[in-house]
């Protein structure tokens, strides 16, 4: 099969969905309940971001169904899961259903809530920025929450990090609509993409919108894509093949945690090749290993820093958009930053989101 590269969009080009009409835009029709108040929209019809590719075994897979043949069987499993997705739309409407069924009946992990395994966050435009607004609190496989705000607010709402997405529904009141925003504010179209460990997949967020992916992403006003696999954040050269499928704004690489300095020597750098002969002016960020400690940089940041230095002095056109960012101020020096000494609670993810947010609008602002 031919690799689908996806232009970064909506799954639904322009789209206005009115509740009870028929013919709506792109044909779409939603299904009226049983009461004839509430209609509901699927959330494959909906704008959404993070979902890099179209021709997938499961909507909200992460990777093609084709990569089963190529990744190993842990990321293939983990790709499953929904990690950095969100539908982002307009309703006229300030009362919203929002009705979501999880694959896997264990909804939470032990040192990470279901509302962050398998939950969902919903966020709210506004003139200072993306503020929370209401968390859906998984209580089995298919969970319903009501969502209220004022009429015309832009809604961003993620989808589970740790658990994949079987079905995602918006229900509106009957005559009214829902419709694609306007562009992001920022100005970024195409995506920051995320390749990395079980840190860039959202372990250990109590809930999807506090993942430092999408913190960093809301401080850019961007969309994200987060290839984050647990554990597995390895550098293969299948990955980067996947990778550069994807139209992307900047490529961050946060792999480190999951490699050791032999396996960052061996990978790292044909990697980053890799990937640049096939974005020549794409930036790639490439990140140190967090630590809760300050300790930074490690024995392994220090094989990584080597290679980035490597290719600096190589050739300063080629790698100019090359860019390098360094970890010893990501988790805090308290301490305080984790759930286990490894892996980031909500205070970590927003030291570690705003340090990777600012990096990456200045690496864009170029």
């Amino acid at each position: 099969m031919k690799a689908m590269r996806m232009a970064w969009g909506w799954t639904v080009a322009a789209c206005v969905l009115q509740a009870g009409l028929s013919g709506a835009a792109e044909g779409l029709k939603g299904r009226e309940d049983a009461d004839g108040k509430t209609v509901w929209y699927d959330g494959q019809t909906l704008p959404i971001e993070g979902r890099a590719f179209n021709d997938t075994q499961s909507f909200y897979d992460r990777l093609p169904a084709r990569a089963e043949k190529t990744v190993t069987p842990s990321v293939w499993s983990l790709s499953h899961h929904s990690a950095g997705m969100a539908l982002r739309f307009v309703s006229d409407t300030g009362t919203f259903k929002i009705r979501w069924a999880v694959r896997n009946a264990g909804l939470a992990m032990p040192h990470m809530p279901a509302t962050g395994v398998s939950g969902l966050d919903v966020y709210r435009r506004t003139p200072e920025g993306w503020r929370f607004v209401k968390n859906g609190r998984p209580s089995a496989v298919t969970n319903v929450m009501d969502v209220g705000l004022a009429p015309e607010t832009e809604c961003l709402v993620y989808l589970p990090l740790y658990n994949g997405t079987a079905m995602i529904e918006v229900g509106i009141p009957k005559g009214k609509v829902i419709r694609t925003p306007p562009p992001r504010k920022g100005g970024i179209a195409k995506p920051v993409v995320f390749y990395g460990t079980s840190i860039t997949h959202g372990g250990c967020a109590s809930r999807p919108g506090m993942a430092f992916t999408a913190i960093a992403g809301r401080l850019l006003d961007a969309p994200v894509v987060n290839l984050g696999f647990s554990g597995n954040g390895k550098m293969e050269m299948a990955m980067c093949d996947l990778l550069s499928e994807i139209d992307a704004s900047v490529y961050v690489l946060d792999c480190v945690w999951n490699m050791n300095d032999a396996l960052i020597g061996e990978r790292a750098e044909p990697f980053v090749r890799a990937l640049r002969e096939r974005h020549p002016a794409t930036p790639i960020l490439m990140a140190e290993d967090c630590n809760v400690f300050g300790r930074a940089p490690t024995s392994k940041a220090l094989v990584l820093r080597g290679i980035y230095d490597k290719l600096k002095k190589e050739d300063a056109a080629l790698w100019s958009n090359l860019h390098y960012l360094e970890a010893k101020d990501m988790l805090g020096h308290d301490g305080e930053g984790t759930v286990d000494g490894c892996h980031p609670n909500d205070l970590g993810m927003m030291r570690q989101g705003m340090v990777y947010g600012q990096a990456l609008k200045k690496i864009l602002s170029k």
